[in-house]
């Protein structure tokens, strides 16, 4: 089958680290826009409105990360297993891949939108949000969970496009719906006086434009899309492979959500203030995740690819080129942090308060993102091996210890609040020291499987 160059990209053949960089980086600027539409949001309401408004959407954070997540676990592992039979090299396998991950995407964001939609008031209210932002957090989650389906339409696009090589095309998308997204804040929260509610509905309506043109743009340009009613047929075994890997990734995410929605209990327990300096620091680790994320995202289709081509020792060179991409940007970020944290948290509200809290935290959690990277790193790996067993075990991992470090740590008298921010800390060293712990073991494992494969393949000849 001819193969378009132009979007379409071999990950089996030529230098890992200019493949893992190439792919990574439209990915990279892609993700940052993407967390646009929580920071635009977040500036307009926290500039425009002020500090409660700010602390109403950053108290639904943890709740509607935990239904997104859940979407989103399967649409990651049908673009893992796509990403191997494209390395395969089996065309009709792909096609059947992307087909049958559509139809579990068209069922299972409706049902968890519609579920999420009438539990969040009662979520809010168990993680004690204050009453005083109760209203707008309500409205804001619900406008929230009405978009969920425009969310996983986006993320399923841009999965099978990514799976295939193609970092580029969700990026044109993406960007484009950023802008649009900042304009309507403007025009609902300033222009016509809708606080959270107008942030909320401007959302909504950026991520349904980003995602149903990333979907029709990929149907008329990508070959792998345009499909035969054979090449569409449900086929089981496929739907189980995704299911199988995207289930434990789903549960990995949601076990993180809700680790995090036991987090933001304790930081609500500590008045609107800390609510919005949780907000304005989450805000900023959400844009530090992103190289992260981007890296393990590229790592993960890497190392999909060149395992289904059966190239083991590229799958290896990945790892340690990945691993030391990591520690260089981990290196670069922490002086940022701790000399100009003022200044970066001075760009979501004007309280002197807030802006103190909020400097002193992230000088906390810098300490700790070599940590964090990796367990970007393994999990992108992990998951390219279709290692399902790893995304619930970190996931248990995060839960225990976001449930346990930030009650233990806060209610010590010497470290009180900020026992927030280091409790983030620790949680990310118990995760990445059990991440790469596990990537050691699942390594042993695989390198057994094909040095066996080898020793039956040399006896039958």
């Amino acid at each position: 089958m001819k193969q378009q160059k132009t979007s379409i990209l071999n990950m089996t053949e030529g230098n890992p680290v200019s493949l893992i960089i190439m792919f990574s980086i439209p990915m990279l600027i892609g993700n940052l826009f993407q967390q646009l539409y929580n920071l635009v949001d977040s500036v307009i309401v926290g500039q425009l409105v002020g500090a409660d408004a700010l602390a109403a959407i950053g108290a639904t954070n943890s709740v509607t990360f935990l239904f997104f997540a859940l979407c989103n676990g399967i649409g990651n592992g049908g673009g893992i297993i796509t990403s191997q039979f494209f390395g395969k090299g089996s065309p009709s396998e792909v096609k059947s891949c992307i087909a049958n991950t559509a139809y579990i995407m068209l069922v299972f964001p409706l049902v968890v939108g519609v579920t999420a939609f009438f539990l969040s008031e009662p979520l809010l209210n168990l993680l004690d949000t204050p009453p005083e932002i109760m209203a707008d957090s309500v409205a804001y989650m619900r406008i929230m969970c009405v978009s969920i389906i425009f969310v996983s339409l986006y993320n399923f696009a841009s999965s099978m496009l990514r799976a295939l090589g193609d970092s580029r095309t969700p990026l044109y998308f993406l960007i484009f719906s950023c802008f649009l997204n900042a304009g309507l804040d403007i025009l609902f929260v300033y222009g016509f006086n809708m606080s959270v509610v107008g942030a909320g509905v401007a959302t909504a309506i950026s991520q349904f434009v980003s995602g149903i043109t990333c979907l029709i743009y990929a149907i008329k340009k990508n070959e792998y899309f345009r499909m035969t009613r054979e090449d569409m047929a449900f086929n089981r075994n496929i739907t189980m492979r995704v299911i199988k890997l995207g289930v434990p990734l789903s549960l990995q995410f949601a076990m993180i959500a809700i680790s995090c929605m036991a987090l933001q209990k304790v930081v609500n327990s500590f008045g609107k203030v800390t609510v919005a300096a949780f907000t304005a620091t989450s805000r900023i680790e959400q844009i530090i995740h992103q190289p992260y994320q981007t890296l393990g995202a590229a790592l993960s289709t890497f190392t999909g690819q060149n395992y289904g081509a059966r190239k083991l020792d590229r799958v290896e060179s990945g790892f340690r080129k990945g691993m030391l991409i990591m520690a260089c940007f981990s290196i670069l970020m922490l002086p940022v942090m701790q000399l100009f944290g003022d200044n970066i948290i001075r760009i979501f509200v004007d309280e002197p308060e807030v802006i103190e809290m909020g400097a002193r935290a992230i000088r906390i959690t810098s300490l700790f993102y070599v940590m964090l990277g990796i367990i970007y790193v393994v999990r992108g790996v992990l998951n390219g091996l279709g290692d399902s067993f790893f995304a619930l075990l970190n996931g248990i991992v995060e839960v225990i210890g976001r449930f346990i470090a930030p009650v233990m740590l806060t209610g010590v008298a010497t470290i009180g609040l900020w026992g927030i921010w280091w409790s983030v800390g620790i949680v990310w060293s118990l995760a990445g020291l059990t991440a790469f712990m596990r990537y050691m073991s699942y390594k042993k494992k695989v390198d057994n499987t094909e040095r066996n494969k080898k020793h039956a393949a040399v006896r039958c000849a």
